[in-house]
């Protein structure tokens, strides 16, 4: 058998004390395997830790751009094979992010705004290697923005000339540029007009399908990831509560939140 793209085994996270804060556990004893050219979904609401899950299963908490990071405290989790508990760190950091396209939430808000879309999208391609063909980068750019369902002309726009949910589609087609092994998506429709929300998902899982890629979608929207995932994990407070395909979680909740999931989505 293959190496699974993502074990997490028992793994709690935790915030580290900082300022006036103190120490915060985001993710309680979490278990998860997900096979290469799974598409996965995880639920919850605000403070649940899925957010934190995801900033940790894409690698980017090792990271040192950020003022606080979350640390793995306990259990085992790996990501393309490596240990993230032991620390990534030098090149095979670097190993892991090519690998790895992550799409935090709202990321369409923090653009460098003298950039235009095209230089955007492409710029992880030039940050790997300066000497990629720039016509061959920007047909690609191209093409995903047409998939996006954005119009060709936004290549040449700014930032500030796009919607918050056009910008968010900027987001997604710069999280899939490189070809991801995995791609890990944090609320990848936030902003995105209700109408397309759907399409957007199925371009994002179609374009990992493809290449036989694997995807860990984060979403609160049920409806959206009924259309695209194969099965989900339930998060509450940090601790699944939920998990297996769509239906059949909705079919036997065995935590009160996920009644509430499932009282939601008959109504």
């Amino acid at each position: 058998m293959s190496e699974p793209v993502l074990l997490a085994s028992d793994v709690t996270i935790e915030y580290p004390a900082h300022s006036v804060s103190p120490v915060y556990t985001a993710v309680r004893g979490v278990s998860l395997r997900v096979e290469p050219g799974e598409i996965v979904g995880v639920v919850g609401s605000s403070g649940s830790g899925k957010s934190t899950f995801a900033h940790v299963a894409s690698g980017q908490s090792g990271s040192r751009s950020a003022e606080v990071n979350p640390r793995i405290v306990g259990g085992g989790f790996r990501v393309l094979g490596f240990d993230l508990r032991k620390g990534v760190r030098g090149r095979k950091f670097n190993r892991l992010t090519y690998g790895v396209g992550y799409l935090p939430q709202s990321s369409g808000g923090g653009f460098a705004p003298n950039l235009t879309v095209a230089e955007l999208v492409a710029e992880p391609i030039f940050s790997r290697d300066k000497r990629y063909s720039e016509k061959e980068a920007s047909l690609k750019v191209a093409m995903l923005l047409d998939a996006l369902l954005l119009p060709v002309s936004t290549a040449r726009k700014l930032p500030h000339e796009l919607s918050n949910g056009q910008r968010q589609r900027v987001a997604i087609a710069r999280s899939l540029i490189l070809d991801p092994v995995f791609l890990v998506a944090d609320e990848p429709t936030a902003g995105v007009d209700v109408s397309i929300r759907g399409p957007i998902i199925d371009v994002i899982v179609a374009m990992q399908r493809e290449r036989g890629a694997t995807a860990l979608i984060v979403s609160h929207d049920l409806e959206v990831l009924r259309r695209s995932v194969d099965r989900i994990i339930v998060l509450h407070e940090g601790v699944v509560v939920g998990a297996g395909t769509i239906d059949d979680v909705l079919r036997d909740p065995r935590h009160p939140y996920v009644t509430g999931l499932a009282r939601s989505v008959d109504r």
